[in-house]
């Protein structure tokens, strides 16, 4: 039940200026950061983080935005953690996400306008998808002297 997952603020998310609010989301919630660091990325690294998307026609447009600006990389810990940091960051076409998520708040591209301009969906944040990607994505942005274990008052009314 206690998982490791990893968030990026995208470069998007960044410029605008709401690194604090949308990390104070994940703590609010009782997550635990574990990891973080700003990374500015390059194009052999964006390949190796979207390996399942280099082939798709869309691709261009992801790598030409994940590389135009800084990233915050982030690994959450938590109850769930995986399940919860999906909820809270909302459906990935910001267009479909609710009020209260993180993309609901704060984008409202659609994939109509994104493919139509040639560009990446403008969505805030990632975050992994299941077990899987956020095992290999932690693996991918940080070393494990990167990462740190402490305890939170959230940790005291949990366990």
């Amino acid at each position: 039940m206690m998982e490791r997952t990893f968030v990026a603020i995208k470069p998007d998310g960044v410029q605008r200026g709401i690194i604090g609010e949308i990390i104070s989301r994940f703590e609010k919630a009782g997550l635990k950061i574990v990891g973080m660091k700003m990374v500015w990325v390059d194009k052999g690294f964006a390949k190796k983080h979207y390996k399942d998307l280099v082939d798709k026609p869309f691709y261009k447009g992801l790598e030409q935005f994940i590389i135009e600006g800084p990233v915050v990389a982030i690994v959450i810990e938590g109850l769930h953690a995986i399940e919860i940091v999906r909820k809270i960051v909302g459906p990935t076409e910001p267009k479909q996400a609710q009020p209260g998520t993180i993309r609901g708040d704060y984008a409202h591209h659609s994939y109509e306008y994104a493919d139509k301009k040639g560009i990446a969906i403008k969505n805030i944040i990632h975050a992994s998808g299941n077990k899987k990607d956020a095992e290999y994505e932690v693996k991918l942005w940080f070393g494990l002297d990167e990462m740190h274990d402490y305890k939170t008052v959230h940790e005291k009314h949990v366990f």
